[in-house]
């Protein structure tokens, strides 16, 4: 199964090897990821150092909603550190389009950049930069179907 069909059903990692439901519950996730390293930031919400989308080095944060006994809704990818924010932006692009295809859409430019959506089933994958105390880099993959809103 490619990327792009998987990712209504879930997300893979490649690194530690996990294929992820929407919709788990924070219980199974640590139990399927602790040994590698997950940590729990607050309720509803934890990370770990991972590959996916064909190789790439990353952070990844869960978020449950709702926050306590809630289900997997959307995951948020991010660097530990960002020494070129544009080298960065480049390189997540090219592979979500590498696992993903060309966006949905293309909007506004915000930062130099476009801000570059997917819509593949119930799955929105959203990839842009805004300005928080300075640009700022956003990716997240989210599954409206898990949502509270």
């Amino acid at each position: 199964m490619n990327s792009r069909a998987s990712v209504s059903a879930g997300f893979q990692l490649e690194k530690p090897r996990a294929f992820l439901l929407w919709g788990i519950d924070e219980a199974a996730l640590v139990n399927e990821l602790e040994r590698f390293g997950l940590r729990r930031v607050t309720d509803g919400y934890y990370t770990i150092a991972c590959t996916s989308l064909g190789g790439l080095k990353h952070m990844l944060g869960f978020h449950f909603e709702p926050r306590t006994s809630g289900k997997l809704a959307r995951l948020e990818f991010f660097r530990t550190q960002y020494d070129d924010l544009k080298a960065s932006f480049a390189e997540f692009q090219r592979h979500l389009t590498g696992a993903f295809g060309e966006p949905t859409e293309v909007g506004p430019i915000s930062c130099g950049v476009p801000t570059y959506r997917w819509v593949i089933d119930t799955v929105v994958i959203v990839h842009s930069l805004f300005e928080r105390f300075g640009p700022e880099e956003q990716l997240y993959i989210g599954n409206s179907a898990f949502r509270k809103s």
